[in-house]
């Protein structure tokens, strides 16, 4: 089940960092870089943030969250993130299939991911998304830029 997340409450941040800590940790050693800065993020810097979060909820547990931030052309996909224990299980798919279908309409999505990691790559490509450009975070670290058009209607 998809739902609305309140990152202002203190639990849901914790929640949402018990999923976020080990999806990251997952896509460091993919790239070989452990610099993620979503790392090193708390329940408070979560609760800080003004991106809007996403929850899909298993068994009554949260398993995967999608961020975002909007402005009235675009949205951005802050993170994506699903606990390891659910990969694999088109969890990531339904989370961007949401943004798109029922938040981007009309509105260019932009999203970053590893340039090393192929399976978040994947999925977006599957999604209608294409790569923009590599950029280098540090030293021989790179991410990649991906974009989703607006679909006119």
């Amino acid at each position: 089940m998809i739902i609305n997340l309140d990152v202002n409450n203190l639990e849901t941040a914790k929640s949402l960092l018990n999923v976020q800590i080990p999806s990251y940790r997952v896509e460091a050693e993919i790239i070989g870089f452990d610099g993620i800065p979503q790392l090193r993020d708390t329940a408070e810097k979560l609760m800080q943030s003004n991106e809007k979060f996403i929850g899909y909820i298993m068994n009554d547990n949260l398993v995967a969250s999608i961020s975002y931030t909007e402005d009235h052309n675009k949205v951005n996909i802050c993170r994506l993130v699903v606990h390891p224990d659910y990969f694999r299980k088109g969890i990531a798919k339904a989370l961007v299939e949401h943004v798109i279908n029922s938040i981007a309409i009309n509105k260019r999505i932009v999203v970053t991911t590893g340039a090393k990691n192929s399976p978040a790559k994947n999925l977006y490509f599957q999604l209608g998304f294409h790569e923009v450009e590599n950029i280098e975070v540090a030293p021989n670290i790179y991410i990649t830029l991906m974009e989703r058009n607006r679909i006119e209607s």
